[in-house]
Parts: structure tokens; C-alpha cells; sequence
């Protein structure tokens, strides 16, 4: 889920402070350094904040006090230098307060927050000198960081639980949904709607000078009728090259006559798509999964032009190839559900006099964590075309 909310007030504050100039930063290396860290025992000091006592060095200065009388105390402090005072962390201790900000944390976060806890360490001290962990700003303070805090905890609880997808659910995803997993490897050529000259003809005939009303409706008449000729010219090459197609001609060598044909400048696209997935494909596209191996579909129109496709294999995921994406997709479906059950077992009423008019609105449900990237064997979701010809056919 990413860093916690206490993490993000750690590196806010660090930035803060950074916010005063300082000296240029040293070149970064060129390769980064070797991680010794765990060569560290648990029990070694890792950073020690001269001038802060530590929790335990009070307390035991406290009961030193109650043994002596005031004066002497008195006296002994005066004697004893702040320098003298000494908070000191250890490994062990550094990696459970790591832990709890920021889980999964990284080297790098590692140094951020070792860069930004003396800070908090001296002037957390120096507050409770002055008694601001006393007044009442401070507890409401406190009191708001601690339901941030648990609702960050409880969307991390439900995440951890909504993982925990027993086999036998990914099994029955797995057989309920055989056609999902289906990969095909298909020639698809795409024949554009219009011509590409008509289109650089009309841009030109805006530039002129105006002219009456009776002529442009004249002229746009025109325009219309040589547009609507050229669609179907297209629509008829669509046709002619389906059928040259399923006589069984190359798809790339027709590809290229139907941009020529259409007066494309750019270099056609490559006609092969090796795993495209029923998901990777416009809705108005899913016939051709229906089709047998060697079939060649009818013309496919939409807004972006004509679409024929060609099937050359059909293959299927093995459940073993495909159980990364299916826990995936169950754990996303059990966090939502979890959720939703949460969100939806408490309601809200605001006083609209007092917030004013429309209330507060409705706060944004917390984000959800992305799903987790597809295996290898899975190929990613394919681009629907686009309007215009796609320059390069997605893998």
C-alpha cells in the first residue's frame, strides 16, 4: 500500500527542513554502494543524538532525585552538561520503528528516515519542556493522527486478509472463466475510413477568402458528396481486399496497398498480433475469437476505419500460467468487497446551516492498491485502434 500516513509526515517534515539552503550535494556515484547492513548486529548503536536524554536516562535521573535532597539535586544538574545527555538507537530498534512507518522499506527510505528522526527526537524534546504535549491542540492533534493512523492499519489488515485466496477459488476462476486465458495469434489489416488527401484538400479550402452564403452551402454540399464517394470507395476496397485475403494473399503486402489506396504518408503498421486475449480487443471486435483457425473474419467498420482479421493460432494459458492473474484478480475483489462492507456500515448527516449550502459533499474512498503486474506468460491488455491507423501494433 505504500508508505503510511506517519511516513509521509516524516518525509514532509524532512523536506521542511531542507528548505534552507545548504551546501551543493556531493556527486552521487556512479554505481551504487554494496549493502552491509545486515552485517550489523541487532544490538549496535546506528544513530546516537548527542545532547537528547533518552527515556531511560530520565527515569533514572528521576529516582536518583527522589533518593537526594533538592539542593543537592540541583546542584548535580547544573554540574552535568547537556552533551552529556545522549539518546542512543540500536539496530534492532531503528528496523521496528522502520517496520511500522513504511513496510517493505528500502535502503533509500532507510536513510530519509534516519536523516529526519534526531530532528524529531530534539525538538520533540524541547516541547515537552515547554509543556506542548499539554494543551488541549495537542491532544486533538494526537487524537486525529491516531484515526489516520488506525484506518491506515485496517486498509493494510483488509489487503493482508483479501491475499489469503485459497487454491481452490483460483482453480474454480480458473475453470468458470476457461475462455479468459485463450490466446490468439491473429493478422489484422486495417483499411482507413476516408482518404487521406480529401482530408488535406478540405484544411486548404478553409484558408480561402469568405464567400456567400449560397456558395458555401454550395461548396460544403460538394465537399459532402466527394467525401461520402470517398467512404464508400474505401468501404469497397475493404471489401476487395477481404476477399483477396481469404483467397489466402499476404496481409502485410495488402496492408501497404491500403494505405497507398488511402494516400497515408506514414509507413504502414505491422499486421501480426501474436497474443491478443478476448479483453484485447473492442467490444466490436470479439467475433474473430469466434472464428476457426485459417478463417478469415467479414469487415469490420467502426469510427476509426475497416478492420479485417485473419486467426493463425489459438493456444491457452496453463493454470499454472495463469494463477498470478487470477490471485490478483481475486485479492482486488476481496479488498473491495471488505471495503465496501466497512464504508457502508455507517452513514453520515451534516448540519447544511452550518457548512453551508450542497453540505460537505462525499469523501473519495480510499485508494485501492494497483494490481499486481501480470506474469510473463500473460500477454498485457492490447490497445483497441485507435481513429487514425496505429503507427505500431501493440505485442
Amino acid at each position: 500500500m505504500g508508505k503510511s500516513w506517519l511516513m509521509c509526515v516524516l518525509l514532509g517534515t524532512m523536506a521542511w527542513g531542507q528548505a534552507v539552503p545548504s551546501a551543493p550535494p556531493s556527486p552521487q556515484p556512479s554505481q551504487a554502494p554494496a549493502d552491509n547492513s545486515a552485517a550489523v548486529p541487532p544490538e549496535a548503536p546506528v544513530i546516537t543524538v548527542i545532547g537528547v536524554c533518552s527515556a531511560q536516562t530520565k527515569a533514572a535521573a528521576a529516582k536518583g532525585t527522589a533518593a537526594k535532597p533538592a539542593t543537592a539535586a540541583k546542584e548535580t544538574a547544573a554540574k552535568t552538561p547537556a552533551a552529556d545527555c545522549k539518546t542512543v538507537i540500536t539496530k534492532a530498534e531503528f528496523e521496528k520503528l522502520a517496520s511500522a512507518v513504511a513496510p517493505n522499506v528500502t535502503p533509500q527510505v532507510k536513510k530519509q528516515l534516519a536523516g529526519v528522526l534526531p530532528r524529531f527526537l530534539g525538538m520533540s524534546s524541547e516541547a515537552k519542556k515547554r509543556g506542548l504535549d499539554k494543551t488541549a491542540q495537542f491532544e486533538e492533534t494526537v487524537k486525529f493522527a491516531k484515526m489516520q493512523i488506525l484506518t491506515t492499519e485496517l486498509q493494510r489488515k483488509i489487503q493482508e486478509d483479501a491475499a489469503k485466496v485459497p487454491p481452490g477459488e483460483i482453480e474454480n476462476y480458473y475453470k468458470e472463466h476457461a475462455e479468459a486465458f485463450e490466446q490468439f495469434n491473429v493478422d489484422r489489416l486495417f483499411v482507413p475510413r476516408t482518404k487521406q488527401g480529401d482530408t488535406e484538400a478540405k484544411e486548404e479550402d478553409e484558408k480561402d477568402e469568405k464567400v456567400s452564403d449560397e456558395a458555401k452551402k454550395a461548396k460544403e454540399a460538394e465537399e459532402k458528396t466527394k467525401s461520402d464517394e470517398a467512404e464508400q470507395a474505401m468501404s469497397k476496397l475493404a471489401e476487395s481486399l477481404r476477399a483477396r485475403a481469404a483467397a489466402g494473399e499476404d496481409f502485410a503486402k495488402l496492408q501497404k496497398e491500403a494505405f497507398e489506396a488511402a494516400g497515408m504518408k506514414i509507413e504502414s503498421p505491422s499486421v501480426n498480433l501474436p497474443s491478443v486475449r478476448r479483453t484485447g480487443l473492442p467490444p466490436g471486435h470479439v467475433a474473430v475469437f469466434d472464428l476457426k483457425v485459417g478463417d478469415v473474419s467479414q469487415v469490420i467498420s467502426d469510427s476509426g476505419g475497416h478492420y479485417i482479421y485473419k486467426v493463425n493460432s489459438k493456444d491457452h494459458l496453463t493454470l499454472e500460467q495463469a494463477t498470478n492473474e487470477i490471485h490478483s484478480k481475486l485479492q482486488n475483489d476481496r479488498t473491495r468487497e471488505m471495503m465496501d462492507k466497512v464504508n457502508n456500515s455507517f452513514k453520515v448527516e451534516t448540519n447544511d446551516m452550518y457548512f453551508g449550502p450542497g453540505g460537505v459533499g462525499v469523501a473519495p474512498p480510499p485508494r485501492l492498491p494497483h494490481p499486481r503486474p501480470m506474469p510473463q506468460t500473460a500477454p498485457p491488455q492490447q490497445t483497441p485502434p485507435p481513429a487514425q491507423p496505429p503507427a505500431e501494433t501493440p505485442n
